[in-house]
Protein backbone atom coordinates (compact mmCIF):
# COMPACT_ATOMS: atom_id res chain seq x y z
CA UNK A 1 0.00 0.00 0.00
CA UNK A 2 0.92 3.65 -0.46
CA UNK A 3 0.34 5.75 2.67
CA UNK A 4 -0.11 9.51 2.61
CA UNK A 5 -0.26 11.86 5.61
CA UNK A 6 -1.85 15.17 4.57
CA UNK A 7 -2.30 18.19 6.83
CA UNK A 8 -5.12 20.62 6.19
CA UNK A 9 -7.12 17.82 4.57
CA UNK A 10 -10.55 19.23 5.40
CA UNK A 11 -10.68 21.82 2.60
CA UNK A 12 -8.88 23.43 -0.31
CA UNK A 13 -5.81 21.77 -1.77
CA UNK A 14 -5.47 19.27 1.09
CA UNK A 15 -8.98 17.91 0.59
CA UNK A 16 -8.63 17.83 -3.21
CA UNK A 17 -5.35 15.95 -2.89
CA UNK A 18 -6.74 13.42 -0.41
CA UNK A 19 -9.81 12.75 -2.56
CA UNK A 20 -7.71 12.33 -5.71
CA UNK A 21 -5.35 9.88 -4.00
CA UNK A 22 -8.24 7.84 -2.62
CA UNK A 23 -9.42 7.11 -6.14
CA UNK A 24 -6.56 4.59 -6.33
CA UNK A 25 -7.26 1.40 -4.36
CA UNK A 26 -3.56 1.14 -3.49
CA UNK A 27 -3.64 4.40 -1.51
CA UNK A 28 -4.53 5.11 2.11
CA UNK A 29 -4.71 8.63 3.53
CA UNK A 30 -4.36 10.02 7.05
CA UNK A 31 -5.88 13.49 7.14
CA UNK A 32 -4.69 15.87 9.86
CA UNK A 33 -6.82 18.93 10.57
CA UNK A 34 -9.28 20.39 13.06
CA UNK A 35 -12.33 19.06 11.21
CA UNK A 36 -13.09 15.97 9.15
CA UNK A 37 -14.93 16.40 5.85
CA UNK A 38 -13.99 13.13 4.13
CA UNK A 39 -15.65 9.76 4.66
CA UNK A 40 -13.88 6.81 3.06
CA UNK A 41 -12.85 3.33 4.15
CA UNK A 42 -9.21 4.08 3.32
CA UNK A 43 -9.22 7.47 5.05
CA UNK A 44 -8.38 8.09 8.71
CA UNK A 45 -8.83 11.47 10.34
CA UNK A 46 -6.58 12.75 13.10
CA UNK A 47 -7.87 15.88 14.80
CA UNK A 48 -5.16 18.47 15.54
CA UNK A 49 -5.30 22.25 15.99
CA UNK A 50 -1.98 23.59 14.73
CA UNK A 51 -2.37 26.82 16.70
CA UNK A 52 -2.32 24.76 19.92
CA UNK A 53 1.33 23.69 20.15
CA UNK A 54 0.90 21.91 23.48
CA UNK A 55 -2.00 19.91 22.04
CA UNK A 56 0.02 19.03 18.95
CA UNK A 57 2.96 17.84 21.06
CA UNK A 58 0.65 15.67 23.16
CA UNK A 59 -1.12 14.06 20.21
CA UNK A 60 1.49 14.06 17.44
CA UNK A 61 2.31 10.38 17.87
CA UNK A 62 -1.27 9.49 16.90
CA UNK A 63 -0.62 10.63 13.33
CA UNK A 64 2.04 8.04 12.61
CA UNK A 65 0.89 4.45 12.24
CA UNK A 66 3.47 1.66 11.74
CA UNK A 67 2.43 1.30 8.06
CA UNK A 68 4.03 -2.14 8.13
CA UNK A 69 3.06 -3.09 4.57
CA UNK A 70 3.88 0.29 3.05
CA UNK A 71 5.62 0.49 -0.29
CA UNK A 72 5.49 4.29 -0.14
CA UNK A 73 5.03 6.75 2.73
CA UNK A 74 4.57 10.47 2.04
CA UNK A 75 4.06 13.41 4.40
CA UNK A 76 2.39 16.43 2.80
CA UNK A 77 2.63 19.52 5.02
CA UNK A 78 -0.17 21.44 3.33
CA UNK A 79 -1.87 23.34 6.16
CA UNK A 80 -1.01 27.02 6.24
CA UNK A 81 -2.32 30.46 7.14
CA UNK A 82 -1.58 33.98 5.98
CA UNK A 83 -2.80 35.51 9.23
CA UNK A 84 -3.85 39.12 9.57
CA UNK A 85 -2.60 41.19 6.65
CA UNK A 86 -0.89 44.29 7.94
CA UNK A 87 2.41 46.10 8.27
CA UNK A 88 5.11 45.27 10.81
CA UNK A 89 4.77 47.89 13.51
CA UNK A 90 1.00 47.89 13.13
CA UNK A 91 0.37 44.22 13.95
CA UNK A 92 -0.33 42.32 17.15
CA UNK A 93 2.56 40.26 18.46
CA UNK A 94 0.31 37.20 18.70
CA UNK A 95 -0.12 37.31 14.93
CA UNK A 96 3.53 36.37 14.34
CA UNK A 97 3.37 33.53 16.85
CA UNK A 98 0.22 32.13 15.24
CA UNK A 99 1.54 32.23 11.66
CA UNK A 100 4.90 30.71 12.55
CA UNK A 101 3.31 27.99 14.69
CA UNK A 102 1.06 26.84 11.85
CA UNK A 103 3.41 27.41 8.92
CA UNK A 104 6.79 26.41 10.38
CA UNK A 105 6.81 24.96 13.90
CA UNK A 106 4.19 22.25 13.42
CA UNK A 107 5.47 21.23 9.95
CA UNK A 108 8.97 20.95 11.46
CA UNK A 109 7.60 18.76 14.26
CA UNK A 110 5.79 16.55 11.76
CA UNK A 111 8.92 16.24 9.63
CA UNK A 112 10.95 15.36 12.70
CA UNK A 113 8.51 12.63 13.76
CA UNK A 114 8.19 11.33 10.19
CA UNK A 115 11.96 10.96 9.88
CA UNK A 116 12.32 9.40 13.32
CA UNK A 117 9.65 6.87 12.35
CA UNK A 118 10.51 6.02 8.77
CA UNK A 119 13.88 7.32 7.55
CA UNK A 120 15.60 3.95 7.99
CA UNK A 121 12.72 1.87 6.62
CA UNK A 122 14.02 -0.41 3.91
CA UNK A 123 12.30 -1.26 0.60
CA UNK A 124 9.96 1.70 0.94
CA UNK A 125 9.83 5.02 -0.91
CA UNK A 126 9.83 7.91 1.59
CA UNK A 127 9.02 11.52 0.76
CA UNK A 128 8.12 14.83 2.38
CA UNK A 129 6.32 17.49 0.35
CA UNK A 130 6.01 20.85 2.07
CA UNK A 131 3.53 23.22 0.43
CA UNK A 132 5.32 26.56 0.36
CA UNK A 133 4.70 29.74 -1.63
CA UNK A 134 6.39 32.10 -4.04
CA UNK A 135 5.93 34.62 -1.23
CA UNK A 136 8.78 32.85 0.54
CA UNK A 137 11.12 34.19 -2.14
CA UNK A 138 9.49 37.57 -2.89
CA UNK A 139 8.59 40.12 -0.23
CA UNK A 140 5.04 41.53 -0.23
CA UNK A 141 4.00 44.41 1.98
CA UNK A 142 1.50 43.37 4.63
CA UNK A 143 2.59 39.73 4.43
CA UNK A 144 5.73 39.81 6.60
CA UNK A 145 4.85 36.83 8.78
CA UNK A 146 3.61 34.75 5.85
CA UNK A 147 6.59 35.54 3.61
CA UNK A 148 9.09 34.89 6.40
CA UNK A 149 7.40 31.65 7.45
CA UNK A 150 7.43 30.27 3.92
CA UNK A 151 11.07 31.29 3.48
CA UNK A 152 11.79 29.38 6.69
CA UNK A 153 9.91 26.35 5.34
CA UNK A 154 12.00 26.45 2.15
CA UNK A 155 15.26 26.46 4.12
CA UNK A 156 14.00 23.82 6.54
CA UNK A 157 13.28 21.60 3.53
CA UNK A 158 16.68 22.21 1.95
CA UNK A 159 18.49 21.47 5.20
CA UNK A 160 16.48 18.31 5.83
CA UNK A 161 17.23 17.05 2.32
CA UNK A 162 20.95 17.74 2.80
CA UNK A 163 20.90 15.78 6.05
CA UNK A 164 19.06 12.82 4.53
CA UNK A 165 21.63 12.70 1.73
CA UNK A 166 24.41 12.71 4.34
CA UNK A 167 22.69 9.83 6.14
CA UNK A 168 21.94 7.92 2.94
CA UNK A 169 18.31 7.27 3.88
CA UNK A 170 16.84 7.80 0.43
CA UNK A 171 14.22 10.23 1.79
CA UNK A 172 13.25 12.93 -0.71
CA UNK A 173 12.22 16.36 0.58
CA UNK A 174 10.54 19.09 -1.48
CA UNK A 175 9.20 22.57 -0.79
CA UNK A 176 6.60 23.12 -3.49
CA UNK A 177 5.03 26.43 -4.49
CA UNK A 178 1.51 25.61 -5.74
CA UNK A 179 0.78 28.87 -7.57
CA UNK A 180 -2.45 30.86 -7.36
CA UNK A 181 -5.19 28.55 -6.09
CA UNK A 182 -8.85 29.49 -5.77
CA UNK A 183 -9.18 28.97 -2.00
CA UNK A 184 -10.44 30.75 1.12
CA UNK A 185 -6.99 32.29 1.57
CA UNK A 186 -7.40 34.10 -1.73
CA UNK A 187 -10.78 35.39 -0.53
CA UNK A 188 -9.11 36.79 2.57
CA UNK A 189 -6.43 38.47 0.45
CA UNK A 190 -9.02 40.11 -1.82
CA UNK A 191 -10.84 41.53 1.19
CA UNK A 192 -7.73 43.18 2.66
CA UNK A 193 -7.23 46.94 2.96
CA UNK A 194 -5.11 48.55 0.24
CA UNK A 195 -3.44 50.62 2.97
CA UNK A 196 -2.11 47.36 4.43
CA UNK A 197 -1.45 45.54 1.15
CA UNK A 198 -0.66 47.65 -1.90
CA UNK A 199 -1.18 44.82 -4.43
CA UNK A 200 -4.72 43.94 -3.34
CA UNK A 201 -6.26 45.06 -6.64
CA UNK A 202 -3.95 42.74 -8.55
CA UNK A 203 -5.30 39.81 -6.56
CA UNK A 204 -8.87 40.94 -7.14
CA UNK A 205 -8.08 41.01 -10.85
CA UNK A 206 -6.71 37.45 -10.70
CA UNK A 207 -10.14 36.28 -9.60
CA UNK A 208 -12.05 38.47 -12.04
CA UNK A 209 -9.89 37.37 -14.97
CA UNK A 210 -10.02 33.65 -14.17
CA UNK A 211 -6.31 33.43 -13.35
CA UNK A 212 -6.83 31.30 -10.24
CA UNK A 213 -6.43 27.53 -10.58
CA UNK A 214 -8.76 25.05 -8.91
CA UNK A 215 -7.50 22.96 -5.97
CA UNK A 216 -8.24 19.84 -8.03
CA UNK A 217 -5.90 20.93 -10.83
CA UNK A 218 -3.09 21.69 -8.42
CA UNK A 219 -3.66 18.39 -6.61
CA UNK A 220 -2.87 16.59 -9.86
CA UNK A 221 0.41 18.52 -10.10
CA UNK A 222 1.35 17.49 -6.56
CA UNK A 223 0.59 13.88 -7.43
CA UNK A 224 2.83 14.19 -10.50
CA UNK A 225 5.70 15.27 -8.25
CA UNK A 226 5.07 12.45 -5.79
CA UNK A 227 5.01 9.90 -8.61
CA UNK A 228 7.97 11.34 -10.51
CA UNK A 229 10.28 13.39 -8.24
CA UNK A 230 12.71 13.98 -11.11
CA UNK A 231 10.23 16.58 -12.43
CA UNK A 232 11.42 19.02 -9.75
CA UNK A 233 14.41 21.24 -10.49
CA UNK A 234 15.52 21.15 -6.86
CA UNK A 235 14.24 20.95 -3.30
CA UNK A 236 12.51 24.33 -3.64
CA UNK A 237 10.31 24.01 -6.70
CA UNK A 238 7.08 25.19 -8.29
CA UNK A 239 4.17 23.53 -10.06
CA UNK A 240 5.15 25.70 -13.00
CA UNK A 241 8.24 23.45 -13.38
CA UNK A 242 6.13 20.52 -14.56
Amino acid sequence: MNNYIITGASRGLGKALAEALLEDEQNCVVGVSRNSTITHDRYRHQQLDFSDIAGVEHNLHKVFSPFDDAQKIVLVNNAGVIGEIGYVGQSKNEHFEFVFDVNVIVPAMLMNMFLQSFQHRQNCEKMIVNISSGAGQRAKDGWAAYCASKAALDMLSQTAQLEQEQLGTGVRVFSLSPGLIDTEMQEQIRESDAAQFSSVQQFRDYKANGALVSPEEVAQKVIQLMEKPSLARGVVCSVRDF
